[in-house]
């Protein structure tokens, strides 16, 4: 009894095994409990190359028709959630087979003709992986109109421009959102650019050396939406690089949703205030109720940690292996999936933030006024006005702002001769530049922080995003 339930687990193996796996090895060597997110590739896949079998005469009309209806019902119990997937089984390819021979017999046992589950898992992830840059790119566009919003609506408010988080010069609000809107433009490159990148179809491959049949591999590859076949057996089911492509684009744009959720967890603090998150982002404190803690964009901030961790670990595991498939890259898709999932939420509750996101302009204009920011424009005014070198306008900057510092003032509040005492040449056309609006509509040059400029990119990025 124990002999003939030993042949049945390893029916889908073949004749090769007498006796069936330990337990343990069943466990450490199932996918079936994550790789079950590919059904709908799997089955997509395995309809293509069914209805190419039937096409090149080698399996018959009627077997290709009984395979397509019987996938169809295969997927409906999985959506519907009827299907049982089985441990014993491995994973969701022989899941799927076994289920389709026991709905049709026989020409079930047909499918798996000039193909092996090498080139079908690598055909199915490319398909997932696939999807999930159309999704990643979907998401990027929202937020990156998110951002566009914030902008228009402060496309002339000051706030400071900071170096090592130091006032630097004043800018502009739009300004700096649409910075967020640039950064997140060359992820949703990155992800078109893997996306081209990965369209190449590995079915037909089979095992390593592709197969003696007569299929036909620019059929199925059509069929499913790819450009093209793979063109090296060896290379289609040992490669993962379209994987590690879309974990690294991934991986910095977590890191840019990292850096805003830096600032608003600076911006939205009692210090600063330059923005208010409403109560569906923030959450209270169990014994201090004046609290209102930016927990949601803490978490943000974290998420990196788990998406650039998958990709060194995806790294770790295809950084040895020889050519071609090794059981080690069973590994690789738990990780890409937690990437996916994580980058996916980060994108929605940072669009959600960004929208939700209420900035303090008053207090962004008190600030931009703070800490000597108009001293490059007084500086650049001595150039402009009075020819020095700008080392020598420089040096009589400073020494501008350490009696300003001494006297507990800022620079427009010191008084001509004071200025004049550092250089005689200054007159009062000087108090021109040294308001924080006139130092930010002074910034025009293109991509600068002037409000024409800002108001010019984004009407660019509102047609592009259109």
């Amino acid at each position: 009894m124990t002999a003939l339930k030993d042949t049945k687990a390893n029916a889908m193996w073949g004749g090769r095994f007498a006796s069936g796996p330990d337990a343990i090895m069943t466990a450490i060597n199932a996918s079936i409990g994550f790789d079950q997110r590919l059904y709908a590739q799997d089955i997509a896949g395995s309809r293509a190359h069914a209805a190419m079998l039937a096409a090149t005469g080698i399996i018959t009309p009627n077997d290709a028709a009984a395979i397509g209806e019987g996938l169809l019902t295969v997927l409906s119990e999985i959506e519907g959630g009827t299907f049982t997937f089985r441990t014993d089984l491995e994973d969701i390819h022989l899941n799927v087979e076994s289920r389709l021979t026991d709905l049709i017999g026989e020409p079930g046992k047909r499918l798996h003709t000039g193909r092996s589950r090498n080139d079908q898992v690598a055909t199915d992830f490319r398909l997932w992986v696939r999807d999930q840059c159309d999704a990643a790119i979907q998401g990027l566009t929202a937020l990156m109109g998110a951002f566009l919003a914030q902008a228009e609506q402060g496309a002339d408010w000051v706030m400071p421009g900071f170096t090592h988080l130091q006032t630097a010069q004043p800018v502009t609000w739009g300004h700096h959102m649409l910075a967020y809107v640039e950064m997140l433009s060359r992820d949703r490159s990155r992800f078109a650019d893997a996306r081209k990148r990965m369209n190449e179809c590995p079915l037909g491959a089979a095992a390593l050396a592709g197969t003696s049949f007569p299929i036909d591999r620019h059929m199925t590859a059509t069929a499913l939406g790819f450009d093209r076949p793979t063109a090296n057996s060896l290379d289609s089911v040992s490669d993962r690089d379209f994987a590690l492509e879309f974990l690294s684009a991934s991986s910095i744009c977590a890191m840019h949703l990292s850096r805003f959720a830096e600032e608003l967890v600076i911006w939205s603090s009692a210090q600063f205030r330059f923005v208010r998150l409403s109560d569906k982002w923030t959450t209270g404190s169990s014994i201090m109720p004046q609290k209102k803690n930016p927990d949601a964009a803490e978490l943000l901030r974290a998420k990196l940690g788990r998406i650039l961790g998958a990709t060194v670990a995806l790294f770790t595991v295809m950084k040895g292996l020889a050519l071609t498939y090794s059981k080690d890259m069973q590994e690789d898709k738990e990780q890409v999936f937690d990437a996916a999932d994580t980058l996916m939420l980060s994108l929605a509750a940072m669009t959600g933030m960004v929208s939700d996101m209420t900035a303090n302009r008053a207090v962004l204009e008190t600030s931009a006024a703070s800490g000597f920011s108009t001293a490059t424009d007084l500086a650049d005014w001595l150039v402009r006005a009075l020819g020095l070198p700008f080392r020598e306008a420089h040096h009589v900057t400073g020494s501008l702002v350490a009696l300003a510092e001494k006297k507990g003032c800022d620079l427009p509040d010191l008084s001509l001769s004071e200025l004049t005492s550092a250089h005689p040449g200054i007159t009062q056309e000087v108090y021109s530049v040294l308001g924080v609006q006139n130092s930010v509509r002074s910034r025009n040059s293109y991509g600068g922080t002037a409000p024409d400029q800002v108001r010019a990119q984004i009407a660019r990025w509102k047609a592009e995003l259109a």
